[in-house]
């Protein structure tokens, strides 16, 4: 594969995009995803509940992506979460923990920003940039 070469990630292990746009893509040895909210991949329904259940279900859904260009958390440089406010930031912050920082995995660069509104009325969106090893 050239470095120039764009290949579309897709999996029905995550939610289909809901828009003209593709769950991730590799160029090279990077992955850049789209960002996923928390919609269920099984129903394409919003999951109910607080941002610690919207957080989880978001980081299931990246995880899933990844997997389908064969990589794992574990590989991602950088993140950028956007919450719908930032008085979620603590609880959004300790489920992204528990994925992205676990005991001995160098955490990525994040970026944190609150926005106006995100798609579904959703409260979290995050997206990520991993390399291939």
């Amino acid at each position: 594969m050239t470095t120039n070469h764009k290949t579309a990630i897709a999996t029905p292990q995550a939610p289909a995009a809901i828009g003209p746009y593709s769950q991730a893509i590799r160029i090279g040895d990077t992955i850049y995803t789209s960002g996923q909210v928390a919609l269920d991949p099984a129903t394409g329904q919003m999951v109910p509940g607080t941002i610690t259940e919207q957080t989880t279900r978001v980081l299931e859904n990246l995880k899933a992506v990844l997997a389908a260009a064969g990589l794992d958390l574990a590989h991602v440089v950088k993140t950028t979460v956007f919450l719908k406010t930032m008085a979620d930031f603590a609880a959004m912050n300790e489920i992204y923990a528990r994925y992205l920082a676990p005991e001995g995995v160098v955490p990525p660069a994040r970026s944190t920003v609150a926005v106006a509104a995100l798609p579904k009325d959703a409260l979290v969106e995050i997206e990520v940039i991993a390399k291939l090893p």
